[in-house]
């Protein structure tokens, strides 16, 4: 600073105007264009990166079980093979219980369809305001309107089984990264500096709780959508209600279409029951719908994830606007994940003023421990050498609160 203001002086006094030179050194060039060219593989890698997220999504949910069932003393290989032979008899199950009776569902509408359409008509021709409806609906023609939606049908069916193969292929890569669980996490930690390593696993461990926590919390809402909808159009007498409760469960994990979804198959099951039926279940839906954007949600997923209601709303907007449907699937733990991550490598955010000295103490004693234990010791085991060291802490934390030495976040904000 001091040669360059000495240059703007000498050039002032000899008349000059002074001259800004931008220099962009070759490293800089390089790092340029290797973020460029990272951001254009991970856009057409899209795909292939969302199958991954799920599967890590799986296994973060399913490792827990296959480590308590190794803790019974059950093998990991087949504690693995139990865990996904479960969950394709479930899903085998929920379709057994639903399809069939959605099918018939569809046609015994489809059957109805034109006294449901003249009853509707004689309806809407009783108001002057409504007559104009009246008249369209009376003269509508379904041939003009299937020729018309044949090709979104199309376009529809063609990414449901791009889809599906997606989700098949993360369900099998996620069985094949906890059946080689060891070595994937080795070969992790061993282009890991061996300074990061506890960090690394501090981090792994957290991940794998918020990503449990959030598939726990989707179970949660969608239970009490299909136990919700299942209760009530049993109330209301509309038959196959169980397989509409479980058709709303499933869909209320989708948002947006979800509720589309809930609330239209649970008013068409309640058509056969007349006009006061339809109402009534439209309205129940649509109560329950506001209930649990506006409440459970909020509730349920800042307890699971430590985040706010205010943040949980914020990011499902914002994942909604960025990427849609999967964009509001990732964001909540998206958003614990950054919390977290913020909050593991000791990063003081504005307006924080918290002395967490201890705590970086005891991150140093962890790190001091690992390098005594891990030295000389191939990555692999390494990395075990380090899961054991965070878990331990974290047991200690949990049994203790959180730093039990120095005082807890919760205490100073309370304070």
């Amino acid at each position: 600073m001091n040669l360059r203001s000495a240059a703007r002086r000498v050039a002032k006094a000899d008349g000059e105007q002074p001259t800004l030179r931008v220099e962009i050194t070759p490293k800089t060039m390089v790092v340029a264009v290797l973020i460029a060219g990272g951001v254009w593989v991970s856009l057409q890698l899209a795909p292939v990166l969302l199958v991954l997220i799920v599967a890590l999504f799986l296994v973060g949910t399913l490792n827990p079980v296959v480590q308590w069932l190794e803790e019974k003393g059950i093998k990991r290989g087949i504690g693995v093979a139990a865990v996904f032979v479960s969950i394709l008899i479930i899903l085998l199950g929920v379709l057994a219980l639903t399809i069939p009776p959605l099918i018939e569902q569809v046609k015994s509408l489809v059957q109805q369809e034109p006294a449901l359409r003249a009853r509707l008509v004689d309806t809407l021709s009783q108001s002057k305001a409504t007559a104009p409806l009246a008249d369209s609906i009376r003269r509508l023609d379904y041939g003009v309107v299937a020729r018309a939606s044949a090709a979104t049908a199309l376009e529809y069916s063609r990414r449901s089984v791009e889809i599906s193969a997606y989700l098949i292929s993360a369900f099998f890569l996620a069985l094949y990264m906890m059946i080689d669980r060891v070595r994937l996490r080795g070969a992790l930690y061993a282009v890991v500096p061996r300074t990061h390593h506890i960090r690394l696993s501090r981090v792994l461990l957290n991940l794998e709780i918020i990503v449990g926590g959030y598939i726990r919390g989707q179970v949660l809402t969608c239970a009490l959508m299909g136990v919700f909808t299942f209760v009530l159009l049993t109330l209301c007498g509309v038959k196959s209600a169980l397989a509409i409760g479980v058709l709303a469960g499933i869909a209320d994990v989708l948002p947006y279409i979800g509720p589309l979804i809930s609330v239209g198959s649970a008013a068409a099951a309640a058509t056969p029951q007349g006009a006061v039926i339809v109402a009534v279940v439209l309205g129940a839906m649509l109560a329950y719908e506001e209930l649990e954007s506006r409440i459970l949600v909020p509730r349920i997923y800042g307890n699971v994830l430590k985040l706010p209601s205010s943040v949980v709303l914020f990011a499902l907007l914002a994942g909604g606007t960025l990427m849609g449907i999967t964009g509001a699937l990732l964001a909540l733990p998206v958003a614990a994940a950054l919390r977290m991550v913020i909050e593991e490598l000791r990063v003081d955010l504005p307006g924080e003023d918290i002395d967490d000295h201890r705590v970086r103490a005891g991150d140093a004693r962890a790190e001091r421990e690992y390098e005594r234990r891990a030295e000389g010791v191939p990555a692999t085991d390494a990395a075990a050498i380090a899961v054991e060291i965070s878990e331990k802490r974290a047991d200690a934390e949990g049994e203790q609160g959180p730093q039990s030495d120095a005082p807890s976040r919760k205490d100073l904000e309370t304070k």
